[in-house]
């Protein structure tokens, strides 16, 4: 559980300026909704929306480029990636 708490961590220092809802979910399960969320670009115009594909790309470089540690970084974009997959 640990792990988990620190991946949430490491993905709110990438995304400091949005705001996660743990509305009865927990720390995981709130993790993976917002991985979800932005794979599918949830949070922009349905007109303007990006395919999957490219929004998987641009998390991953933004994970790359992140001044997370190399542990936090490989956990995400393993998340990232399992999660992009599952879609």
């Amino acid at each position: 559980m640990n792990t988990n708490l620190n991946l949430l961590a490491a993905y709110k220092k990438m995304w400091n300026d949005r705001a996660l809802s743990h509305s009865g979910l927990s720390d995981v399960e709130a993790l993976n909704r917002a991985i979800k969320i932005e794979l599918l670009d949830e949070q922009t115009h349905p007109r303007t929306r990006m395919h999957p594909d490219k929004k998987y790309l641009i998390g991953i470089e933004r994970i790359i480029h992140s001044p997370l540690n190399e542990k936090e970084k490989i956990a995400l974009i393993n998340l990232y990636t399992q999660i992009y997959t599952e879609l």
